[in-house]
């Protein structure tokens, strides 16, 4: 990620959705709480929420979405998207197409 992308921002663990847009404010650096040196970390700031929320379901049930990473492998923290994927995505959350949510 490099500095001013966009990024989605998405819960994990209850809700599985996409809850907003976030920018981010610094490119990786170690992670001050790894003592492994493995790990990096990347400050973000929020953007907005979305309008609705686009729920993992949704995701799932367009087609257009079918191939991004978030299908394929869901444990991933931080995963590349395609930018008319993120666009489908916000497109999603201002539509009545986000019925499953």
């Amino acid at each position: 990620m490099s500095l001013n992308d966009q990024i989605l921002y998405y819960h994990s663990v209850s809700e599985k959705s996409v809850m907003g847009v976030a920018s981010v404010a610094r490119e990786h650096y170690p992670d001050p709480t790894d003592d492994t040196g493995k790990w990096s970390a990347v400050d973000i700031v929020a953007v907005r929420a979305l309008k609705t929320p686009v729920s993992l379901e949704a995701i799932k049930a367009d087609p257009q979405l079918s191939h991004i990473p978030l299908l394929r492998q869901s444990r991933l923290s931080v995963m590349p998207l395609e930018k008319e994927a993120f666009e489908r995505i916000l497109a999603i959350s201002q539509s009545k197409e986000n019925t499953l949510s």
